[in-house]
Order: structure tokens, then sequence, then C-alpha cells
């Protein structure tokens, strides 16, 4: 009986998101921050999303990801493996051959961040740009580097300070030669589980914190100087990716109010 309460409380603070690849994808979330590890005393070599918990076989989800690329060429997707456990080099290569073999051409070669604009992308007809944060992929031109894309990570359950690292990080950040995530998300520690035990991430700290965090997303500006991309747990709250991607109206307005 312990047992079974105590799973249900690790799924509760441990779920970030409820929605499929697909839903996600048909929300407009291009960006997936991805976490994997191997089955200790599993046979084999099978690789599986983890946060927390074991979730699907990354396969599984990679095929679905692909399945709708191939319905829409034009949609590009950045794919961030960040964290491993439980890998040895094996699995490190059975994983960058799977990625290999699921995209195929899609994937985008590792190149001068500058250089990576849509009409580039739809031009080589690349659709998936794979960031691989260990030495495994270091010599694969298809894998990028994770120093191309950082993400700091604000560790906070407070929203306002989770705020004010948002914005200190994003006037530090490399004006150029690499992407940068801002990571709109408020993480919970020991005693943050002890008091919301039975309602979890979601209900506890995301959905009663989710006004202020929009808030800054949504006096945000992109480019060199502002935000690139950003993150946020349970996006089916809110009309989250619509509010980015409306942010990309700036560039443009910005763009035609420019002397020609």
């Amino acid at each position: 009986m312990f047992s079974v309460l105590a799973k249900k409380v690790m799924v509760k603070w441990s779920m970030t998101q409820n929605l499929t690849f697909k839903e996600q994808l048909d929300a407009g979330i291009r960006y997936f921050d991805l976490r994997v590890s191997s089955k200790p005393g599993e046979p084999g070599k099978e690789i599986y999303f983890i946060h927390g918990l074991f979730g699907h076989k990354v396969r599984d989800g990679l095929l679905e990801i692909n399945t709708y690329l191939s319905r829409h060429r034009k949609e590009i997707v950045f794919l961030d493996f960040n964290h491993y456990y439980a890998m040895n080099a094996e699995h490190h290569k059975y994983l960058i051959t799977m990625l290999q073999e699921v995209f195929g051409s899609k994937l985008c070669n590792n190149g001068a961040v500058e250089g990576i604009t849509l009409d580039y992308l739809w031009e080589k007809e690349y659709q998936v740009i794979v960031f691989y944060h260990h030495q495994s992929a270091q010599d694969i031109p298809i894998m990028w580097p994770g120093n191309k894309i950082p993400a700091p990570w604000a560790n906070t359950t407070e929203p306002h300070k989770l705020v004010q690292f948002l914005d200190t990080t994003l006037k530090e950040r490399a004006k150029q030669g690499s992407f940068h995530v801002s990571q709109a998300i408020l993480t919970p520690r020991v005693n943050t589980v002890a008091k919301g035990l039975v309602w979890g991430l979601r209900n506890y700290l995301v959905e009663r914190n989710l006004p202020t965090i929009m808030s800054w997303v949504e006096a945000q500006r992109p480019g060199v100087d502002g935000v690139n991309i950003i993150t946020s747990d349970f996006v089916e709250l809110t009309d989250f990716a619509n509010i980015v991607i409306k942010l990309n109206n700036l560039l443009l307005s910005e763009q035609d109010s420019k002397p020609r």
C-alpha cells in the first residue's frame, strides 16, 4: 500500500507535461528538453525518457516526432539531450545511431548558429537540430555540442526570484555563437513536496504562479539582446506557445520600421 501511494506522489511531482509529443507539436512547441536513461538490470540497450520516473521508450517518442515532421515539411524541432543516467559507451552509440536511423536526412549539421535561418533549413530540407551533451557525439557532424545551447537553471520555488534570474541571465547571454534557453520553470524542493504532498507539481507550484511567469514572458523581446527559446511546465495551462510565437512579430515590426 505504501509503495503504491509513494509512486502516486512521485508521479504528481515528477510529471512536467501532460501532452504527448504530437499534442505538444500541434500546440506549437518546437523545443524539447530531454533526459534519458537505461533501466539498470534490464538486458539489452533500450533507452527511456526519465524525469524522476521512467517514461516511454526514446525510440517511440522519436518516431512520433518524425511522423509529424514528415507531414509538415517546413517545421523545425530542437531536441536537447542534456541528462543521461545509467548509460555507458554502448548505450550512447545505440542512441546516436537511433537518432540517425529515425531522422536520417532531416538532421541538420552542426555549424555557425548565425547561419541557421529558416531559409537555410528549408533549402537543405533539414528539420531536426539535435544537441547532445556528451563527449560520445563530439566528432559526429549531425550532433550539436551542448555548449551551443546554454540553459541556465534558476533552481528556485519563488516566482520573483525566477524572474530576476531570467532577466540577469538574458543580460549575460552570449551575443553570438549559441542559442539560449530561458527556463521559465520553478523547481520544487523537499519541503515543497512535503507541504503539497497530495497536490503535485502542477496544482501546488505551477498553476498558482503562472500569472507572474506569463507576465514576464509577454514582456519579452526576441533577438540578440532578448529571448531566444523559452521553456515552461504544463504548456497546456495557458496559450503558452502562441504567446511566445507572437513575440516574433516584434522583430518583424522592427525590420519594417528600418529605413530602406
